[in-house]
């Protein structure tokens, strides 16, 4: 910062005292002439102005009373009506015509999976075949699970020439 970077600095330090000085004048102005108002609260005061914040408000609801319709005789409550079915938002289908169908691409279709399979061999056993294909023997229950209605009950009874869906 140079010299006169200060020199502004003190100018506008000087400008916001004054202001300050200035609005604690008028504020201290402002409550010496309150107490001399008369107070619109009191009778015969009508229309003066209003130096009670509590009168003000009163009569600010008077005045908000008075000009808002009459309120209609509240309704009898029904006897377990149903209640009406939140309305949802419609959501807008593109047309080959509009903007937003131009606007975004199709989506790509995701291509259909394959599924692999296995046929067991003679010498096979599930542990074998799940570190084989899957690379973790760990897997064979997952192996197992997958293809239940082609083994059976008993995991350990795999033949020859079954066909097991091995998982991705």
């Amino acid at each position: 910062m140079g010299l006169f970077d200060f020199m502004r600095s003190d100018k506008k330090k000087e400008q916001a005292e004054k202001a300050a000085e200035k609005a604690a004048e008028q504020v201290q102005q402002q409550a010496a002439a309150a107490p001399a108002a008369p107070s619109a609260a009191m009778p015969g005061n009508a229309g003066t102005k209003y130096s009670d914040s509590a009168a003000a408000t009163k009569a600010a609801a008077e005045r908000m009373a008075a000009a808002a319709p009459p309120k209609a005789a509240p309704a009898p409550p029904r006897a377990a009506a149903p209640a009406p079915p939140v309305a949802r938002p419609v959501s807008h289908t593109p047309t080959p015509a509009s903007a937003a169908h131009k606007a975004v691409p199709a989506a790509p279709k995701p291509a259909p999976k394959v599924q692999r399979t296995y046929t067991v061999r003679s010498g096979d056993s599930l542990s074998a075949i799940a570190r084989r294909e899957l690379g973790n023997e760990g897997r064979w229950r997952e192996l197992y699970a997958m293809n239940k209605g082609v083994i059976g009950s008993n995991p350990d009874m795999i033949h020859p020439g079954m066909k097991l869906n091995l998982p991705s």
